[in-house]
């Protein structure tokens, strides 16, 4: 009786809950409507990750300024210092893209409820939730007729849609992935999977089961959007299946600077020989496993040939970051490499070009890079990319161009090593060879490509709702 007397209580608190919640939806839907007809809110919490994410976000925002010059477009962001002016000044400085005009910026006060480090264990499933509470924030604060997802959290969409908006988002990378599920059930250990788990028969079924229901509610929130643009044809595969949308599904390459990174001379000093490598200093883009490839091919180097240094240029989004990039430094001097490894943090672009232009290596290692716009760049640069081989690079980027090969992909320590000895033993030649066609490769990858695609994908749905309204 007992329990049957509080299950009602919960039952009865919880309804309450949902009916408040609905009627508090209601409320602002009717309130804003004049706001809906005439914005756009691109939801970006983080707008000084200084990714590629980061990147896209600017790009979207120009090209709808351009297409849709009627609507004001409004970023949501979590960084209470940003300003209309000091983000405009930041796509200038750090991406070279010039807005139309300064976007209204709308800011969130809860941003701590999509953190990493709020959610110790169950990290994804909390990120995700934490996401729908800040869209409600944001939501609250200023309701746009579209709401325009760029940092990938699908459980904002119901959210968005019941306040009457229409959904756009550009997805980078799928927060879950069958590739994902698969390595749990190998008992493989990754950076999203913990070794602890990966040795255990029992913790290991247990995760399968909570990414399977969290698949079954990424579909469904996912299938939300009105509009879903992917970044490559990895992730397109992953989220048609796992959506089930697949005719509002668009891909759309990312906007990578090919323009004024083709422009650097394909010759460049090779004494010493410059290695570069261009990424955030998260976990699964795997710095570590970069020194250890530099350091065996450095040890097995010929002792008449000189060398090279390893330029480790990247951002840090958080305390967690900085900590990686301080233990990347610590390993680095453990190793005796400090002589040959350089570390540039949060350069502005201005100085990554310079960075770029004097590399005769890129090197990427994250595995199922969704897409990988620090290679094009490498690629456009005429830096010669060695890449993970899987996802992006392997699918999409670094493919023969002409019939000439445009890099090398690799996995293990031993293959990265072995990849870099190539490069340095190859004639001037032949390495100026392999930098042009990777190079021309590039191309397809180039920002005006995206505007293109991007205004393609969105015209339908933002002219047909204008009109209608």
């Amino acid at each position: 009786m007992v329990l049957m007397y509080l299950a009602s209580i919960w039952l009865s608190l919880t309804a309450t809950l949902i009916l408040a919640f609905i009627i508090r939806i209601a409320s602002i839907v009717l309130y804003n409507r004049r706001n809906r007809r005439n914005s756009v809110g691109f939801f970006h919490p983080y707008t000084n990750d200084g990714g590629g994410g980061e990147r896209v976000l600017w790009c979207a925002v120009k090209a709808v300024q351009e297409a849709f010059p009627d609507l004001e477009c409004a970023v949501y962001t979590g960084d209470h210092e940003a300003t209309p002016t000091s983000l405009n000044t930041r796509a200038i400085d750090r991406f070279g893209v010039r807005l139309i005009h300064p976007p209204k910026v709308v800011h969130l006060h809860k941003r701590k409820w999509v953190e990493e480090s709020t959610y110790p264990r169950f990290t994804m499933i909390g990120q995700s939730l934490g996401s729908v509470y800040l869209s409600w924030e944001a939501l609250c604060l200023f309701t746009p007729a579209y709401f325009f997802d760029t940092s990938g959290y699908a459980f904002t969409y119901p959210v968005a849609r019941m306040c009457g908006c229409k959904v756009i988002c550009y997805t980078h990378y799928p927060t879950i992935s069958l590739d994902m599920l698969s390595r749990v059930q190998a008992r493989s250990s990754l950076y999203n999977n913990d070794a602890l788990i990966a040795k255990s028969i029992f913790f290991s079924h247990c995760k399968v089961i909570y990414y399977k229901i969290f698949s079954w509610m990424y579909g469904i929130v996912g299938s939300c959007a009105h509009l879903a643009m992917v970044n490559s044809s990895w992730t397109q595969a992953h989220i048609e299946k796992l959506w089930g949308i697949p005719s509002r599904i668009k891909r759309v390459y990312p906007p990578c600077d090919t323009s004024g990174l083709q422009k650097l001379p394909l010759e460049r000093s090779v004494e010493p020989m410059k290695i570069i490598s261009v990424a955030q200093f998260r976990p699964e883009k795997a710095h570590l496993l970069q020194l250890e490839a530099f350091a065996v091919a450095i040890e097995n180097l010929d002792s008449h040939l000189p060398r090279p240094k390893l330029q480790f240029v990247g951002s840090c989004r958080n305390e967690a970051d900085e900590k990686r990039l301080l233990v990347l430094k610590s390993r680095t001097n453990e190793l005796n490499l400090g002589c040959h490894v350089e570390f540039y943090k949060n350069v502005p672009y201005s100085k990554l070009v310079i960075l770029l232009g004097d590399a005769t290596m890129g090197i990427h290692s994250m595995t199922d890079e969704h897409f990988g716009i620090s290679v094009v760049e490498f690629m456009a640069a005429g830096a010669i990319p060695i890449a993970h081989n899987s996802a992006g690079p392997k699918m999409d980027i670094v493919l023969p161009e002409d019939g000439k090969p445009t890099g090398f992909l690799a996995q293990t320590v031993q293959e990265y090593a072995d990849a870099i000895l190539s490069v340095i033993r190859m004639s001037d030649s032949d390495r100026l060879e392999m930098a042009a066609a990777a190079r021309k490769r590039a191309l397809q990858f180039s920002g005006q490509r995206f505007d293109q695609d991007f205004k393609a994908a969105i015209e339908p749905l933002m002219s047909g709702s204008s009109q209608s309204q």
